[in-house]
């Protein structure tokens, strides 16, 4: 496979697992999660907390504090073994009122597989 060509089929992969990232946080998929977060995973949430894997993965079991959750301006970024995926989201609270944030999103590739190592998330004040 030429370089272009696997570029490309790491940037298909990643635009999957983007959207499963997505999915499973929207609907609460710890399963999901499971597969596809690194062990050593941390997460900087929009409220400046900082959640290890085992942390993250309770909180998501807990159920989402908002609905409509969708991604914009994707941009993925490859850096060898290791990815960047920055976008832009809008989601709503559950009383309804509209939010707007942005998310960068660290991924490696190990033991052939991308998996995500890192999540950084940020939203407008309330």
């Amino acid at each position: 496979m030429t370089s272009t060509r696997a570029a490309q089929a790491d940037i298909d992969e990643l635009t999957q697992l983007n959207a499963d990232y997505l999915s499973s946080d929207q609907n609460g998929d710890t399963a999901r999660y499971d597969e596809i977060l690194a062990d050593d995973f941390t997460a900087t949430l929009m409220d400046f907390t900082l959640r290890d894997r085992a942390s993250f993965l309770e909180m998501i079991a807990a159920g989402r504090p908002f609905t409509d959750l969708k991604a914009d301006n994707v941009v993925i970024r490859l850096l060898g073994d290791f990815a960047l995926i920055h976008a832009h989201i809008t989601f709503n609270t559950l009383d309804g009122r509209p939010r707007e944030g942005a998310y960068t999103d660290t991924w490696a590739r190990r033991g052939g597989k991308w998996l995500a190592i890192a999540a950084n998330v940020s939203a407008q004040p309330a």
